[in-house]
């Protein structure tokens, strides 16, 4: 089922009970839990009634399940509120200090987006884009590579030689695959030799 975007509808509370120990759990153990185990949390005997509340939860919008692989389930309202914008910071002289929140940024369509993936970078080429060795990138999906921005930067699988995450440049009937990093040269091949695999979402940096 095709999951909502904007706010996630209400729930019953049933769904909201669902929910919460869903939320709890993942929390805590960091993968969600099985369909037995939600049986057991919620008093049910049967299967049934937990796919029904997963088919609502997803179809409201509040989590993603493939029906079947309940290691799949992932949950979506819980970053709804978004996360705090604090005010600005200074990359050349000073700024006032945090103040108030004023607004919040909303990671929920990003984190949303049907077939995003992760990947965690090896290698210095991209360092001149603030990509370093041991980043992880988001990368959304690409329908229609023709149409990307030139310089856009994307995970790409080049035949016979594997993946790289390269800014990417279509020339008519050529691709042109560019590190941000000069001790690397460009990578030019036929396009029908490069498959786009995902466009870059987000950097993620554990310090």
């Amino acid at each position: 089922m095709p999951v909502t975007t904007g706010s996630p509808e209400p729930l019953t509370t049933a769904q909201q009970e669902l929910y919460d120990w869903l939320s709890d759990y993942i929390g805590s153990h960091r993968h969600s839990p099985s369909i037995r185990q939600m049986m057991q949390a919620m008093g049910l005997r049967s299967p049934a009634p937990v796919q029904s509340r997963l088919r609502h939860l997803q179809q409201k919008g509040w989590l993603t399940w493939q029906e079947g692989q309940a290691r799949t389930l992932q949950l979506l309202g819980d970053v709804a509120s978004g996360i705090p914008v604090l005010g600005a910071v200074a990359a050349g002289g000073l700024v006032e200090t945090f103040d108030d929140v004023q607004e919040h940024l909303d990671l929920a369509p990003v984190l949303e987006t049907r077939g995003l993936f992760a990947l965690t970078v090896n290698g210095d080429s991209m360092v001149d884009a603030h990509i370093a060795d041991g980043d992880v990138v988001l990368m959304g999906p690409v329908q229609e590579p023709g149409r990307l921005r030139q310089g856009t930067i994307v995970s790409a699988l080049v035949a016979g030689s594997g993946t790289t995450l390269k800014h990417f440049h279509l020339d008519g009937s050529l691709v042109r695959l560019e590190a941000a990093n000069p001790a690397y040269a460009p990578i030019e091949l036929p396009a029908e030799q490069v498959q786009v695999q995902g466009k870059l979402m987000a950097v993620w940096r554990q310090v």
